[in-house]
């Protein structure tokens, strides 16, 4: 297995890398591991190759699903791979066109409100996200894409740290260039207006600088006199600065700095047209592909693996993938109880949750014994409200401890 690179700063470490195709947020419903050093570029492209064929053997045909991946997913190859596939993804900031769709849209300022798209209730430390789009186009290996830009009122926290320092570097130029110049001294007042000129030229991307002219008179030596004015000697001159943001333009800026585009071939008019709301809400259910891999990576589960033969590799992959399928498969049916029935299920510290997970659920019956005598089976306490509850959501019989299946 190669060295790959690992995104928990371990080196000295081989990583096992997985990739998966997740059904309803985050059902895994096909899964491979891959080699160490494999890009998520790369991966995309065989399974675009093989997903058509794959899904029609089970009876869906194209136009009855889309596709959903990360930035990763827009190259050239895999933009070919897709064909008339259905696909949402994520432009990368690396294509100029993303920067221009954003730059137009927040210049044009014609954005539709899609409101708090969270299912769990904001709260003091935690606010409910908003977002607004505006609805483009992009040109992108000679096909032309749908390209809805997204603006989320919790702005991306890189590009705004990035933006901040880039201001602060602004000021720091835009300071050490006025310093200086304010310590200059001028006898005559027209060297005095080209340094100005030349200071207001210092480029600084994010302030202006305001530069005037300051006489500074030269008296004669002695103590004045109270009759008559000080004699005056000389006429200095010296610059004057003050240094001020450009509000606008950060403001601009920092409105730039929380959107995003989607790209999509998803029509807008049709028997398979979606709102820009419905493909924002399909993407942000990413995440729970992505909570599968911290599912897997758990050290409950893996922690060091002693195993050399990529078969054995292959094995363990294939427990672990349908270990999951089995944790999803039971919070799915949990949260599809809770959705008919608007019952809420008994959560942590006994509040009410309209969102149980499966290991919430696994704490409910951490306490529960079966005592075996001969064939037969017992409970040695009977079941709580709760639990039997959380069975009711499941659709699993209360025999099931007692009379298991064969």
């Amino acid at each position: 297995m190669p060295q790959g690179y690992s995104k928990d700063k371990r080196p000295d470490l081989k990583p096992v890398v997985f990739s998966t195709l997740c059904v309803d947020r985050a059902i895994p419903l096909w899964g491979t591991p891959e080699d160490g050093n494999a890009s998520d570029k790369t991966i995309n492209n065989p399974l675009l190759s093989d997903l058509a064929p794959f899904l029609a053997q089970h009876g869906v045909a194209p136009g009855a699903y889309i596709y959903v991946a990360d930035a990763a997913l827009v190259t050239e190859d895999n933009l070919a791979a897709l064909g008339d596939t259905l696909f949402i993804s994520r432009l990368p900031a690396t294509y100029n066109e993303c920067g221009r769709l954003i730059t137009e849209a927040v210049a044009h300022n014609t954005w539709e409100e899609v409101g708090v798209l969270a299912h769990t209730k904001p709260t003091k430390h935690r606010p409910g996200t908003g977002y607004k789009v505006s609805e483009g186009e992009v040109m992108l290996y000679g096909t032309a894409y749908r390209a809805v830009v997204i603006h989320s009122s919790t702005q991306d926290k890189r590009r705004q740290q990035r933006l901040e320092r880039d201001i602060q570097a602004s000021y720091s130029t835009a300071q050490t260039a006025a310093r200086r110049a304010e310590q200059q001294e001028y006898f005559c007042r027209a060297d005095a207006e080209t340094a100005a000129t030349q200071l207001r030229a210092v480029p600084t991307a994010y302030h202006r600088m305001e530069v005037t002219v300051e006489e500074r008179p030269v008296y004669g030596r002695g103590r004045p006199s109270a009759h008559k004015p000080r004699p005056l000697t000389a006429m200095r001159y010296r610059l004057k600065t003050v240094i001020s943001p450009q509000t606008e333009r950060i403001a601009r800026l920092e409105e730039e700095a929380g959107c995003f585009v989607l790209l999509t071939n998803v029509p807008t008019a049709g028997e398979l047209a979606h709102s820009a709301r419905d493909l924002l809400t399909v993407y942000k259910d990413q995440h729970g592909t992505e909570q599968n891999y911290g599912f897997l990576k758990d050290p409950v589960l893996v922690n060091s693996l002693f195993l050399k033969k990529p078969e054995r590799i292959e094995a363990l992959g294939l427990i672990l993938l349908l270990a999951l399928l089995l944790w999803r498969l039971m919070e799915r049916a949990m949260r599809t109880y809770v959705d008919t029935t608007r019952t809420p299920l008994p959560g942590w510290d006994k509040k009410a949750t309209a969102r149980p997970t499966a290991f919430m659920m696994i704490t409910k019956f951490a306490g529960v014994i079966v005592l075996q005598c001969g064939h037969d089976r017992q409970l040695a306490r009977p079941l709580s409200v709760v639990q039997q509850h959380y069975l009711t959501a499941l659709d699993v019989p209360a025999t099931c401890f007692t009379l298991p299946a064969g």
